[in-house]
């Protein structure tokens, strides 16, 4: 065997032994589900429980809505999508007023949507919310 054909099938092997590797890598920073990400808002209103569950600075997720609903220091009700805006994962983690996205860390402040830890650079998107007959509806025509 030549040098030049040692080297040449050294090459096809670190190739083959590398591309498991770098699949692994892009899988990393795909959405859950076979690449496609979730909905990130209720395509209709979603009546989410009593107004009084959220105190003044609180915050409630709502995992079967991929909502999250809080209360700012003025009383008025915001609301967000849990679909993290990095990947697209389903946020499953409220800590006060931090949300925690499983699939790669990044948080958000339940109360503004902002990303307050990467690597998520874009904030959670804003859903429509109001409080009708003392109950929470969120999504469109809310």
């Amino acid at each position: 065997m030549s040098a030049g054909s040692a080297a040449s099938r050294r090459t096809v092997l670190r190739g083959a032994a590398a591309a498991p590797v770098a699949g692994l890598a892009l899988a990393a920073c795909s959405a859950p589900g076979n690449g496609t990400s979730a909905d990130p808002t209720p395509t209709s209103p979603v009546d989410l429980g009593a107004e009084t569950e959220i105190a003044k600075g609180g915050a409630k997720l709502f995992r079967d809505h991929n909502v999250v609903v809080s209360r700012d220091a003025s009383g008025a009700l915001k609301a967000y999508s849990t679909i993290c805006t990095h990947a697209g994962c389903a946020i499953d983690r409220l800590q006060k007023t931090t949300l925690t996205c499983p699939c790669h860390g990044s948080e958000f402040d339940a109360v503004t949507g902002k990303v307050v830890q990467s690597p998520a650079t874009e904030p959670l998107h804003a859903l429509p919310v109001t409080a009708k007959d003392g109950r929470i509806i969120a999504g469109p025509g809310a």
